[in-house]
């Protein structure tokens, strides 16, 4: 296939994620009227759909090692698409909570098979370029799939935007059935067996390149995590924007991670990939440790946060492929278990994270100030050591 192919089959890949939380959440308020849902009900729409994502990767992973990736990536696509659509013809929020569990498990499906793919074909550091454009497309629909799903709930309903789903879902499909070629060379028989599974994954945790990139990943994912999960609540509640403002803030957002995966590309091919990741680590502690200043001196206005907020955003371009692409190097053989291991980490992160902030949302900005700025000393720290140390693979199997 060729590298533009790659690129375009990756960024719908990967692009599932945005569109199904993003698009999403518009739609909710409607969503929740027309079930006669509560709150905490509607809430498990979202949290069952990531537990699934985060836990099914385990399996995937391993799965797609054995059959391959291609077989692996249609299914899925098909199983999501069959949720989307259940998710539309939903009659109660029980029915739509047990099909959004169904897409995320399938969403995994999915997007472990797409990182795997990186890995099949190229070289970690060829790899982490590959990885970066992909994620200017994911970029692209974390960018417009909030206002698409806004305009579409609010004109002609939260089905509607749902449809919208179904509709990406099954162009994927037809696009992946078409066009994706088998990646996988070599394929590992053994790959479900549960010796193997668990001798595979304890490799994969004891590597040190594994771990070096699989924390720095973790971080750049728990980061941004805490700035989404709080941003309805800081820049609403708290700071009295409307909500769409709100939505122009997230749009922002969006196209300074679109910059920054630019950004990284061009470190990359002029300073190399510690430079660049050394560079990016002090970029999201600066930008914890600025919001930090201003909500203690007391300056925290909404510009002065977004603003404070893009040292962050823009080195989440860079840490995010470099990570993705990094954890899975050492293993070309087991590229799927490695890709399902770091994607899994990265879930239970985001779980922790919002179990910290549920209890630490207090009516003030200090739990986002506090929340990033921890992630981003840790990212400063892994890119400042661990990455520097084991950041040229050696392959393992």
């Amino acid at each position: 296939m060729h590298a533009y192919l790659v690129i375009l089959l990756l960024s719908l890949s990967i692009g599932l994620q945005p569109v199904s939380t993003d698009l999403y959440l518009p739609a909710l308020p409607g969503l929740a009227l027309d079930l006669h849902a509560s709150v905490g009900m509607v809430q498990y729409t979202l949290t069952g759909l990531l537990l699934a994502f985060g836990i099914s990767q385990l399996l995937w992973g391993p799965f797609s090692d054995k059959v391959g990736r291609r077989p692996i990536m249609l299914f899925g696509l098909a199983l999501y698409l069959v949720a989307a659509i259940g998710c539309v013809l939903s009659t109660s929020i029980e029915m739509l909570i047990v099909w959004r569990v169904v897409q995320g498990a399938a969403m995994g499906a999915v997007i472990t098979s797409a990182r795997a793919v990186v890995r099949d074909l190229y070289q970690p550091l060829e790899g982490a370029r590959i990885m970066s454009k992909a994620m200017t497309g994911l970029g692209a629909m974390a960018c417009t799939s909030p206002p698409i799903g806004g305009f579409l709930s609010q004109h002609w309903g939260w089905q509607v935007a749902l449809m919208s789903v179904v509709v990406y879902a099954a162009a994927t499909l037809a696009l992946v059935a078409w066009k994706f070629e088998e990646t996988v060379s070599t394929r590992n028989p053994d790959a479900l067996h549960l010796p193997t599974m668990l001798r595979i994954w304890w490799q994969v945790l004891c590597h040190p390149t594994f771990r070096a990139f699989a924390l720095l990943s973790v971080a750049a994912y728990g980061a941004l995590f805490t700035y989404l999960a709080t941003s309805s609540f800081v820049f609403i509640q708290v700071l009295h924007l409307t909500g769409l403002e709100l939505g122009w803030i997230l749009s922002s957002m969006s196209l300074v991670y679109i910059t920054g995966t630019l950004v990284c590309r061009y470190l990359l091919r002029h300073i190399g990939m510690r430079k660049t990741i050394a560079w990016a680590g002090g970029s999201s502690a600066f930008s914890g440790l600025c919001l930090c200043a201003l909500v203690y001196t007391d300056h925290a206005t909404a510009t002065a946060l977004v603003l404070a907020m893009y040292p962050m955003i823009l080195a989440h371009g860079i840490h995010q492929p470099i990570g993705q692409s990094g954890a899975v190097g050492p293993f070309p053989l087991s590229a799927g278990a490695a890709s399902a291991m770091n994607g899994f980490l990265m879930m239970l992160a985001a779980f922790a994270t919002g179990a910290w902030l549920g209890r630490s949302i207090d009516g003030t900005l200090f739990p986002l100030a506090h929340g990033v700025a921890f992630w981003g000393v840790v990212l400063a720290l892994t890119a400042w050591t661990l990455v520097q140390w084991h950041g040229e693979p050696h392959t393992t199997d």
